[in-house]
């Protein structure tokens, strides 16, 4: 958890939120880079193209994304408010349960794993890896879990700034006006800064820009500033 939730005593701010959201872009940028360095791979995919010795129907990727999180489940992280499981049943913990603040006044279970996923391995993987299998199953599936995990955290820290929006004091009423009368179309204007998004997209693409080189050869200019390879002065 980028955050340590245990020490507030109510929903985090934006300033508060704001260092967690640009680290979690990083590790979502990185996650992604990792995963390209394999082929598409597609077997893992594939509803029941392996057979497991424990019965399970299913692709080696939900198998694999099932064990992983009955062991992070041992451990107590998906009782953490900013961690949701994309598989059921899960164990309880070994550790006793911490005492997190109520860090959202209406603490509703929303969980869009199941959208995220599909989204993932049918929109997300195809565009960053190229055609074929090169067999690196077990490599390629960790990589997912990983970018899986990451953009979850991401997604669902929307309701931490939903929250933090309606707390403020500035347009608390006005959200509380348009919630009763369930104008959904004018809340996501109200939730939504322009600005901010197109600045985000554009800091997104800068860094997986920079994220992506190859700087095995970089070196450092006068004023110790880095060079990229495909620099060149004048």
């Amino acid at each position: 958890m980028s955050r340590n939730l245990l020490i507030l005593a109510a929903a985090p701010t934006l300033g508060e939120l704001r260092d967690t959201l640009v680290r979690l872009e990083d590790t979502i940028i990185f996650a992604l880079i990792e995963r390209s360095q394999f082929k598409h791979n597609n077997s893992i995919y594939e509803e029941n193209k392996m057979s497991f010795k424990d019965g399970y129907k299913g692709s080696f990727l939900t198998w694999f994304l099932k064990e992983v999180e009955h062991v992070h489940a041992k451990v107590r992280r998906y009782q953490s408010p900013d961690e949701y499981p994309f598989t059921g049943n899960l164990p309880e913990p070994v550790l006793p349960p911490l005492a997190y603040p109520p860090v959202l006044v209406d603490p509703q279970n929303i969980n869009v794993n199941e959208d995220i996923f599909d989204m993932y391995v049918n929109t997300v993987v195809p565009g960053i890896t190229q055609l074929g299998d090169d067999t690196n199953y077990g490599s390629s599936a960790t990589r997912d879990i990983e970018c899986l995990q990451a953009l979850s955290r991401r997604i669902h820290y929307g309701k931490f700034v939903a929250e933090s929006k309606f707390q403020d004091p500035a347009t608390h009423d006005e959200y509380v006006r348009l919630i009763r009368e369930q104008n959904r179309d004018r809340l996501m204007e109200l939730l939504t800064n322009a600005k901010v998004e197109e600045l985000l997209l554009k800091r997104l693409k800068a860094k997986a820009i920079i994220y992506g080189q190859d700087l095995s050869s970089a070196s450092m200019d006068a004023n110790g500033n880095v060079k990229t390879p495909h620099e060149s002065p004048g």
